[in-house]
């Protein structure tokens, strides 16, 4: 893998952004550009629920090329579906918060 950050290095990039973009000042912009980073921040969601489902079913995330006969297919999932999965994740960070804290245990957000 790369050295580059990780996913949820990304997460909390978009977190504090999200923050600092609702401090402009032109109301239209403002909100274009807090658009774009929530739509960033649910992409990104989607992608890390997505990839871990993949994992656990065998199948490398990342492949490029079409699979060999006989290679496991992954599951359809929905967006819906793929949306939901991340209830399991902090609201705040969207690291993954198991589902006996009441706590986020990579920030401190309380469920």
């Amino acid at each position: 893998m790369s050295d580059g950050p990780s996913v949820d290095e990304f997460m909390r990039h978009l977190q504090s952004v999200l923050e600092e973009a609702s401090t402009i000042a032109d109301e239209k912009e403002r909100e274009k550009r807090l658009w774009q980073i929530e739509a960033t921040l649910q992409e990104t969601i989607i992608f890390k629920n997505r990839y871990l489902e993949l994992k656990e079913h065998g199948i490398d995330p990342l492949r490029l090329i079409d699979p060999k006969e006989g290679d496991p297919t992954p599951p359809r999932t929905s967006m819906a579906e793929t949306v939901m999965s991340s209830a399991n994740n902090c609201a705040k960070c969207g690291s993954h918060m198991d589902s006996d804290l009441n706590f986020c245990p990579s920030c401190g957000e309380k469920k």
